[in-house]
């Protein structure tokens, strides 16, 4: 993984990154191999074909770096990049998602809609049945609207159902919600759930993807969706699903990205519940409360108390006492894991010890 880098891309690399991500056959890590292998976009795509044959690069990927689709959809994303609520955030760039950079395959580029600053914000993401059940998106909604209140940006994949009952209810308290799509920010899918996208985005929360601008609804996006629902999350809980949907296949790759797995119980006579129940024999947390997710994010912070001073009886609040940092420098500086790191700066915000702002936490006085 390159280190991120603190200056600004110019013009000519970007659209070159623009290019290289539109070129078949040419995913995270193809991606990340030919930027270490060249040390920029711009000379990969310039370099002959041989080297990139001496790589392992398929041979179409090599020959479509010119092709004029391939630098069509790169000059129309540079535009797209001009308005205002357009961002564009690349993983080796210090404003990436610290929590997602973590996982294996991160995606090197991702399209933000919105507000790109509260994805360094705890995430709890919240998946289910596309065909849920009335009491199942009942139950989904009014856990989102709870985990909101409390502070946490809801994480879904807009899809229909569970997804869509769960981004509503965040914005019917004024939280926060992001939505990962399975598509490009341009081709969105599925249609009936346009408009909550688009109220999602004046609100000042985030529709993001890894996908071009064009991309449409293939079914192997969609997994690849999945990982970033949950890379992006302290945890994941599982609201409806029967044991072929996706909602499983999101839990899993939590699970293997060390992030907490929950799940909602249901009836033993109700398809719809047999998925959760299949995660909870797997060792996924039995959730029938918000206080047991609650519980389950404080158990990581057993934290000591610090002793350096008696002013501040917090260890991250003596970092912050002492300049501002990301959750990522936090990290970094107090020697915890991230995830333990954001659990605790959610109740210190909650507790109003703390502040986020434009990406970094500042202590506040009382």
């Amino acid at each position: 993984m390159i280190s991120p880098v603190c200056t600004p891309l110019s013009p000519a690399e970007l659209e070159a990154r623009l290019r290289l991500h539109r070129l078949p056959e040419i995913g995270p890590k193809r991606f990340t191999k030919l930027l270490e292998a060249f040390g920029s976009a711009s000379k990969a795509i310039g370099a002959p074909a041989s080297a990139w044959r001496s790589l392992g690069m398929p041979a179409a990927s090599a020959e479509a770096r010119r092709c004029p689709e391939v630098r069509d959809g790169a000059s129309h994303a540079m535009r797209w990049l001009e308005r205002p609520e357009h961002h564009l955030l690349m993983w080796d760039q210090p404003d990436y998602p610290a929590l997602l950079a973590q996982i294996p395959d991160p995606p090197p580029l991702l399209f933000v809609a919105g507000d790109p600053l509260i994805l360094e914000k705890p995430q709890l993401a919240m998946v289910g049945s596309r065909r849920a059940s009335r009491p199942g998106m009942d139950t989904a909604a009014a856990f989102s609207r709870s985990l909101a209140g409390a502070g946490f940006v809801i994480t879904s994949g807009l899809a229909l159902g569970i997804d869509a009952a769960a981004h509503q209810a965040a914005l019917d308290v004024g939280g926060l919600t992001v939505g990962v799509l399975g598509t490009g920010l341009e081709n969105f899918y599925p249609q009936r759930n346009r408009r909550l996208c688009d109220a999602m985005i004046a609100s000042g929360c985030a529709v993001l993807s890894e996908f071009p601008l064009d991309a449409g609804p293939t079914a192997s996006n969609f997994p690849r969706r999945n990982r970033i629902i949950s890379g992006l999350s302290l945890g994941v809980l599982v609201v409806e699903a029967s044991v072929a949907s996706g909602s499983l296949i999101t839990a899993r790759l939590a699970a293997e990205q060390g992030r907490e797995v929950y799940a909602i119980p249901g009836s033993i006579h109700h398809p719809g519940a047999r998925g959760c129940h299949q995660l909870i024999r797997d060792g996924a947390v039995l959730v029938e409360t918000i206080e047991h997710i609650l519980e389950a994010l404080r158990g990581w912070q057993h934290l000591p108390l610090s002793t350096d001073s008696p002013k501040v009886d917090h260890p991250l609040l003596a970092l912050l006492h002492a300049a501002p940092h990301t959750s990522e420098g936090l990290a970094d500086s107090s020697g915890w894991a991230l995830p333990k790191v954001l659990a605790a700066l959610t109740e210190l915000e909650m507790d109003g010890r703390a502040v986020c702002e434009n990406g970094r936490w500042l202590a506040r006085t009382r």
